[in-house]
């Protein structure tokens, strides 16, 4: 950071990334050029024996060495200097454009060079009786010379940034900010291979303003995003570290007792209730978590529920978009351990805004349940992107009421498709005395909740059970509503729990913050966050991290939200003022978090017999808890649907025999 400027434009790709790649290259370069060399020194002289194109041999075998000498001694500088001076110190790193370019034109000569020994090897020009190994030295280099061009082409068009022109005045108008935002059109329309629907260019719109407002004017690369992760969580640690000093730290109050814990609650919202239906909403994702589960035998696991030519047959359900095999409904099955008479209704088109969702009537609990599939394809992380606040009106919710933008437009699809097919009114004709739920994880579960809030008129007596519910999903009065009908289930420091446009410009303002503190060069920072990952942060980093100790403090409150459409305001050319979201979205529903309890290490235990002792805690949380997003080692894996699955189990084991029942 800042960004490479290279030919007149800016690249995703800064000065101090060029150490580990140049490392790479060097190891490389050293071992042809001693190859090469051992072939000059012994078998130079049985050249002037060919009988044909001797001149050719001498020249690539002399030609190749000098060039391999002199790129090894470029690339070599570069690293020297890439290395130099702290993230935001691009003084001691000036160097490093002009050489970089003398390494790029480089690759002129070596396509030339690498041509004449192509020609050598498989053309008819040189006829010589050299050593084998002269032969083979040759071939290799020849044919790893190509990939490595081919991977330094590769990687220019990686890094290269369509948007860098137009940087010369960072956002500085609203003409700027437009321009960007449709760049960022083009480039989802250029890698939007899938077929496009009635949502398609709206969201895509949406979406690529957000992403322009967030991100340009920052002058940030992927890399500096990922030393900003470690450098993050060395800040939290070091925060925590100077709270416990001061005894400032008071850890809120968990237990292990489920009794404690849903004493003044409904009788539907219970362990053995969530984890049920944690199990039917892991069922939504079908054959490709049957696969994630049992990668060697899980084809074997599908094949029993399938239908051979089943796009023949007359279906005893609705089915709607599965292959002629029924493999997603096979997953289904499997997984829900359901008949497939029990399941009602199927849509597992997969659009954008579009997400799959089942209904089936599940027996062991009486309730026809709704089933809501969670992110899986590149289509459902577009519709979780698009996540600024829009109006959201439905009976019993207040005036002005938003929620998050890519949910609202998938959750009137599946509405539609309710109402169209009559799946619930044909459900309780055939099952009338069963009541009615929804559920999901993830994407899933915040459109659970939108469907629930929007059903709930016509079934006053519907419950939701939702799993990592995105932070980002409903204003704080409407939130506050569903509290009476929606169960909301946590674990940890899951990421999604806290992912919201809000919390994603507050980390934003914290990361420019905290690389401009950091007084480590970058490939310190990422060799560090290896160790890290294995080892834990030792003490000392804490302190030895930062320019100015003092620099670190506990954050503060975030910047005040914008309340209009001032694209003004979007564009702000101070990073930290500039805001996105017209108004804080917050998780929904009354949310039981979930923690591990932290186990003391004893002698002779391994990390299997210790993860196997885990034992986790819970609590009841607050919306307002999930507003800040932490960089923390689980906040991916506690997200993950087995991982809450096995954690509500462990409380289920660390109970007593409770009777299990559901409110009629």
């Amino acid at each position: 950071m800042p960004a490479l400027k290279l030919f007149g434009r800016k690249w995703l790709a800064a000065t101090d990334d060029l150490v580990y790649p140049g490392l790479f290259e060097l190891f490389i370069r050293i071992v042809w050029l001693i190859l090469i060399g051992i072939a000059c020194v012994r078998y130079y002289e049985d050249t002037w024996n060919c009988r044909l194109g001797g001149e050719l041999v001498r020249v690539y075998l002399l030609g190749e060495a000098i060039m391999l000498s002199i790129v090894t001694l470029l690339i070599l500088i570069i690293i020297r200097h890439s290395a130099r001076g702290t993230i935001m110190d691009t003084h001691a790193r000036r160097y490093v454009e002009p050489l970089l370019i003398i390494k790029i034109l480089m690759l002129l000569p070596e396509i030339g060079w690498n041509v004449l020994g192509t020609m050598w090897i498989f053309g008819q020009s040189v006829e010589c009786n050299l050593a084998t190994y002269s032969i083979t030295v040759v071939e290799a280099l020849v044919f790893f010379d190509w990939i490595l061009i081919g991977l330094s082409i590769f990687g220019l068009a990686l890094v290269f940034d369509p948007i860098g022109s137009l940087e010369k005045r960072q956002l500085e108008n609203s003409v700027e900010h437009g321009k960007i935002s449709r760049i960022w059109l083009r480039r989802f329309k250029f890698l939007w291979w899938m077929r496009k629907d009635e949502s398609a260019n709206e969201t895509f719109q949406h979406v690529a303003g957000l992403l322009s407002a967030l991100f340009r004017g920052t002058d940030l690369v992927p890399s500096d995003v990922v030393a900003g992760c470690i450098l993050l969580r060395v800040r939290q640690k070091r925060e925590i570290h100077e709270l416990r000093k001061l005894n400032l730290i008071t850890r809120p109050k968990y237990t292990s007792d489920s009794s404690a814990i849903f004493t003044d609650t409904p009788s539907w919202m219970s362990l053995k209730a969530a984890h049920h239906f944690l199990q039917l909403s892991i069922a939504s994702y079908g054959w490709l978590f049957v696969i994630y589960q049992h990668l060697c035998t899980g084809c074997f696991r599908l094949i029993r529920g399938m239908t051979c030519c089943a796009c023949f047959r007359r279906k005893r359900n609705i089915i709607l978009d599965d292959n002629c095999c029924l493999c997603y409904l096979s997953g289904i099955k499997y997984l829900s351990k359901l008949s497939e008479e029990d399941i009602l209704f199927a849509s597992l088109k997969n659009h954008l805004c579009e997400i799959p969702f089942c209904v089936i009537a599940d027996h062991k609990t009486a309730n026809i349940v709704v089933i809501i599939r969670g992110s899986l394809s590149l289509r459902d992380l577009i519709t979780d992107i698009a996540a600024a606040s829009d109006s959201f009106e439905c009976p019993g919710l207040p005036p002005d009421s938003t929620a998050h933008k890519g949910m609202i437009i998938g959750v009137k699809i599946i509405l539609k498709q309710l109402e169209n097919y009559k799946v619930l009114e044909r459900a309780f004709a055939t099952y009338p005395n069963y009541n009615l739920t929804i559920t999901g994880h993830s994407l899933g579960a915040g459109l659970a909740i939108l469907l629930g809030l929007m059903i709930r008129p016509r079934y006053p007596d519907l419950r939701v059970y939702a799993f990592a519910t995105p932070a980002g999903l409903l204003s704080r009065d409407a939130a506050r509503i569903t509290e009476e009908f929606v169960l909301t289930v946590g674990l940890g420091d899951d990421l999604v729990m806290r992912l919201s446009v809000d919390s994603i410009e507050n980390l934003r303002t914290a990361l420019l913050g905290t690389l401009r503190a950091c007084r480590l060069p970058k490939y310190r920072v990422v060799l560090n966050g290896f160790g890290y990952a294995l080892f834990g942060i030792p003490e000392n980093d804490l302190s030895k991290t930062w320019t100015n100790y003092d620099i670190i403090t506990t954050p503060g409150q975030s910047p005040l939200l914008i309340k209009s459409n001032d694209v003004n305001k979007i564009i702000e050319r101070d990073i930290t003022k500039r805001r996105y979201s017209k108004e804080q979205l917050f998780n929904a529903g009354r949310i039981l978090h979930i923690t591990r309890c932290k186990l003391e290490k004893t002698e002779g235990k391994s990390k299997k017999q210790l993860a196997k002792e885990r034992k986790y805690e819970m609590r009841w949380a607050q919306a307002e808890e999930f507003t800040k997003l932490s960089v923390m080692p689980r906040m991916l894996l506690d997200h993950l649907p087995e991982n809450i699955e096995l954690a509500l189990a462990t409380l289920l084991e660390q109970q007593n025999d409770i009777p299990y029942y559901f409110d009629p």
